[in-house]
Protein backbone atom coordinates (compact mmCIF):
# COMPACT_ATOMS: atom_id res chain seq x y z
CA UNK A 1 0.00 0.00 0.00
CA UNK A 2 1.32 3.45 -0.85
CA UNK A 3 1.37 5.33 2.48
CA UNK A 4 1.96 8.61 0.65
CA UNK A 5 -1.42 8.33 -0.98
CA UNK A 6 -4.07 10.82 0.23
CA UNK A 7 -6.48 7.86 0.36
CA UNK A 8 -4.82 6.36 3.46
CA UNK A 9 -7.62 6.03 6.05
CA UNK A 10 -5.46 7.10 9.00
CA UNK A 11 -4.44 10.35 7.35
CA UNK A 12 -8.00 11.18 6.32
CA UNK A 13 -9.33 10.53 9.81
CA UNK A 14 -6.55 12.62 11.34
CA UNK A 15 -7.40 15.52 9.08
CA UNK A 16 -11.09 15.26 10.02
CA UNK A 17 -10.30 15.17 13.73
CA UNK A 18 -7.60 17.80 13.78
CA UNK A 19 -8.97 20.48 11.44
CA UNK A 20 -12.55 21.44 10.67
CA UNK A 21 -13.50 21.53 7.02
CA UNK A 22 -13.56 24.95 5.44
CA UNK A 23 -17.02 26.45 5.36
CA UNK A 24 -17.81 28.31 2.20
CA UNK A 25 -19.55 31.66 2.63
CA UNK A 26 -23.15 31.56 1.41
CA UNK A 27 -23.66 32.96 -2.06
CA UNK A 28 -24.94 36.54 -2.32
CA UNK A 29 -28.66 36.95 -2.81
CA UNK A 30 -30.46 37.77 -6.03
CA UNK A 31 -34.10 38.63 -6.61
CA UNK A 32 -35.26 35.00 -6.75
CA UNK A 33 -33.39 34.03 -3.58
CA UNK A 34 -34.71 37.07 -1.73
CA UNK A 35 -38.28 36.14 -2.75
CA UNK A 36 -37.70 32.57 -1.58
CA UNK A 37 -36.41 33.77 1.80
CA UNK A 38 -39.43 36.03 2.22
CA UNK A 39 -41.85 33.24 1.34
CA UNK A 40 -40.15 30.81 3.71
CA UNK A 41 -40.28 33.38 6.53
CA UNK A 42 -44.00 34.15 6.21
CA UNK A 43 -44.76 30.42 5.92
CA UNK A 44 -43.04 29.74 9.26
CA UNK A 45 -44.02 32.79 11.29
CA UNK A 46 -47.02 35.04 11.87
CA UNK A 47 -45.40 38.35 11.03
CA UNK A 48 -45.92 41.99 10.17
CA UNK A 49 -44.73 44.10 7.26
CA UNK A 50 -42.12 45.71 9.51
CA UNK A 51 -40.77 42.40 10.81
CA UNK A 52 -40.51 40.96 7.28
CA UNK A 53 -38.66 44.09 6.10
CA UNK A 54 -36.22 43.84 9.02
CA UNK A 55 -35.62 40.14 8.32
CA UNK A 56 -34.85 40.71 4.63
CA UNK A 57 -32.53 43.65 5.40
CA UNK A 58 -30.65 41.47 7.90
CA UNK A 59 -30.23 38.70 5.33
CA UNK A 60 -28.90 41.21 2.79
CA UNK A 61 -26.33 42.47 5.32
CA UNK A 62 -25.24 38.90 6.05
CA UNK A 63 -25.03 37.61 2.50
CA UNK A 64 -24.71 40.59 0.18
CA UNK A 65 -26.43 41.25 -3.14
CA UNK A 66 -25.56 40.23 -6.69
CA UNK A 67 -28.66 41.42 -8.54
CA UNK A 68 -28.44 43.92 -11.40
CA UNK A 69 -30.75 46.47 -9.77
CA UNK A 70 -30.91 47.39 -6.10
CA UNK A 71 -33.03 45.01 -3.96
CA UNK A 72 -36.59 46.34 -3.60
CA UNK A 73 -37.72 45.11 -0.18
CA UNK A 74 -40.69 47.46 -0.13
CA UNK A 75 -42.03 45.89 -3.35
CA UNK A 76 -41.74 42.38 -1.89
CA UNK A 77 -43.55 43.41 1.30
CA UNK A 78 -46.27 45.21 -0.69
CA UNK A 79 -46.79 42.17 -2.92
CA UNK A 80 -47.00 39.80 0.05
CA UNK A 81 -49.51 42.15 1.70
CA UNK A 82 -51.66 42.21 -1.46
CA UNK A 83 -51.53 38.39 -1.56
CA UNK A 84 -52.68 38.21 2.06
CA UNK A 85 -49.50 36.57 3.30
CA UNK A 86 -49.03 39.35 5.84
CA UNK A 87 -51.72 41.45 7.52
CA UNK A 88 -50.64 43.97 10.13
CA UNK A 89 -54.14 44.24 11.65
CA UNK A 90 -54.43 40.48 12.15
CA UNK A 91 -50.87 40.29 13.50
CA UNK A 92 -51.47 43.18 15.93
CA UNK A 93 -54.68 41.67 17.30
CA UNK A 94 -53.10 38.24 17.75
CA UNK A 95 -49.97 39.62 19.41
CA UNK A 96 -52.00 41.85 21.74
CA UNK A 97 -54.37 39.07 22.77
CA UNK A 98 -51.43 36.77 23.49
CA UNK A 99 -49.82 39.38 25.76
CA UNK A 100 -53.12 40.12 27.53
CA UNK A 101 -53.58 36.42 28.25
CA UNK A 102 -50.11 36.38 29.82
CA UNK A 103 -51.02 39.30 32.09
CA UNK A 104 -49.29 42.21 30.36
CA UNK A 105 -50.72 45.71 30.23
CA UNK A 106 -51.41 48.23 27.49
CA UNK A 107 -48.01 49.93 27.60
CA UNK A 108 -46.08 46.67 27.11
CA UNK A 109 -48.44 45.72 24.28
CA UNK A 110 -47.86 49.09 22.61
CA UNK A 111 -44.08 48.63 22.92
CA UNK A 112 -44.20 45.11 21.44
CA UNK A 113 -46.35 46.22 18.51
CA UNK A 114 -44.17 49.28 17.93
CA UNK A 115 -41.09 47.04 17.78
CA UNK A 116 -42.87 44.96 15.13
CA UNK A 117 -43.40 48.08 13.00
CA UNK A 118 -47.15 48.34 13.62
CA UNK A 119 -48.52 51.86 12.97
CA UNK A 120 -49.87 53.80 15.95
CA UNK A 121 -53.58 53.71 14.96
CA UNK A 122 -53.46 49.90 14.76
CA UNK A 123 -51.60 49.73 18.07
CA UNK A 124 -54.35 51.75 19.74
CA UNK A 125 -57.08 49.56 18.25
CA UNK A 126 -55.36 46.37 19.39
CA UNK A 127 -54.76 47.26 23.04
CA UNK A 128 -57.83 45.42 24.30
CA UNK A 129 -61.06 46.57 25.94
CA UNK A 130 -61.17 47.92 29.49
CA UNK A 131 -62.48 44.56 30.65
CA UNK A 132 -59.62 42.71 28.93
CA UNK A 133 -57.04 45.06 30.46
CA UNK A 134 -58.49 44.51 33.94
CA UNK A 135 -58.53 40.76 33.37
CA UNK A 136 -54.86 40.90 32.30
CA UNK A 137 -54.00 42.72 35.55
CA UNK A 138 -55.75 40.01 37.55
CA UNK A 139 -53.82 37.32 35.64
CA UNK A 140 -50.54 39.04 36.50
CA UNK A 141 -51.53 39.40 40.17
CA UNK A 142 -52.53 35.74 40.43
CA UNK A 143 -49.35 34.57 38.69
CA UNK A 144 -47.10 36.67 40.96
CA UNK A 145 -49.23 36.25 44.13
CA UNK A 146 -49.89 39.97 44.45
CA UNK A 147 -52.60 41.64 46.52
CA UNK A 148 -55.36 39.23 47.57
CA UNK A 149 -53.52 36.30 45.94
CA UNK A 150 -50.65 36.51 48.43
CA UNK A 151 -50.43 34.45 51.60
CA UNK A 152 -51.50 36.46 54.65
CA UNK A 153 -53.97 36.21 57.49
CA UNK A 154 -57.58 36.96 56.63
CA UNK A 155 -58.32 40.65 57.14
CA UNK A 156 -54.63 41.55 57.55
CA UNK A 157 -53.48 44.62 55.65
CA UNK A 158 -50.66 44.33 53.13
CA UNK A 159 -47.35 45.72 54.37
CA UNK A 160 -46.85 49.16 52.70
CA UNK A 161 -43.32 48.32 51.46
CA UNK A 162 -44.56 45.04 49.95
CA UNK A 163 -47.51 46.83 48.38
CA UNK A 164 -45.25 49.41 46.69
CA UNK A 165 -43.00 46.65 45.31
CA UNK A 166 -46.02 44.87 43.88
CA UNK A 167 -47.37 48.07 42.33
CA UNK A 168 -43.94 48.74 40.77
CA UNK A 169 -43.90 45.23 39.27
CA UNK A 170 -47.36 45.80 37.81
CA UNK A 171 -46.13 49.06 36.27
CA UNK A 172 -43.16 47.26 34.70
CA UNK A 173 -45.61 44.77 33.20
CA UNK A 174 -47.27 47.71 31.42
CA UNK A 175 -50.29 48.37 33.61
CA UNK A 176 -51.29 51.97 34.46
CA UNK A 177 -50.81 53.16 38.05
CA UNK A 178 -54.51 53.42 38.94
CA UNK A 179 -55.20 49.89 37.72
CA UNK A 180 -52.12 48.46 39.48
CA UNK A 181 -53.18 50.00 42.79
CA UNK A 182 -56.75 48.75 42.37
CA UNK A 183 -55.51 45.18 41.96
CA UNK A 184 -52.87 45.21 44.70
CA UNK A 185 -55.19 46.91 47.21
CA UNK A 186 -58.19 44.65 46.51
CA UNK A 187 -59.60 43.11 49.71
CA UNK A 188 -60.39 39.77 48.08
CA UNK A 189 -60.27 37.79 44.86
CA UNK A 190 -64.06 38.05 44.67
CA UNK A 191 -63.82 41.84 44.82
CA UNK A 192 -61.45 41.77 41.86
CA UNK A 193 -63.81 39.56 39.83
CA UNK A 194 -66.65 42.02 40.51
CA UNK A 195 -64.40 44.95 39.52
CA UNK A 196 -63.67 43.23 36.20
CA UNK A 197 -67.37 42.54 35.59
CA UNK A 198 -68.15 46.23 36.17
CA UNK A 199 -66.09 47.09 33.07
CA UNK A 200 -68.50 45.06 30.93
CA UNK A 201 -71.60 46.90 32.11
Amino acid sequence: MDHNSPDVPGEDMGRRRGQPRERHAPRPLNRQKLDELALSYVARFATSAGKLSDYLRRKLRERGWEGDAEPDIAAIVSRFTDLGYIDDAVFARGKAQGLLRRGYGARRIDQALGAAGIAEPLREESGGTEMERRRAALIMARKRRFGPFGVREEGARLDPAVREKQVAAMLRAGHPLALAREVVNAVSQQALEEWIDEAGD
